[in-house]
């Protein structure tokens, strides 16, 4: 978890201009759109943890 918040956090630490108009890409994102990335990102998750503990 500690790591998540760390890469978390790079992104808006060195470009938060980049990061705040990502942000505001990511509000315009329609409900199924945020649920579709957020199934993507547990899939890999998954895949991440299974492929790294075997």
């Amino acid at each position: 978890m500690a790591l998540v918040l760390v890469i978390e956090g790079l992104f808006p630490f060195i470009s938060p201009v980049g990061w705040r108009r990502m942000f505001a890409q990511i509000l315009g994102l329609s409900d199924g759109q945020i649920r579709f990335f957020g199934l993507c990102s547990i899939l890999a998750g998954l895949a991440g943890l299974w492929w790294l503990l075997p």
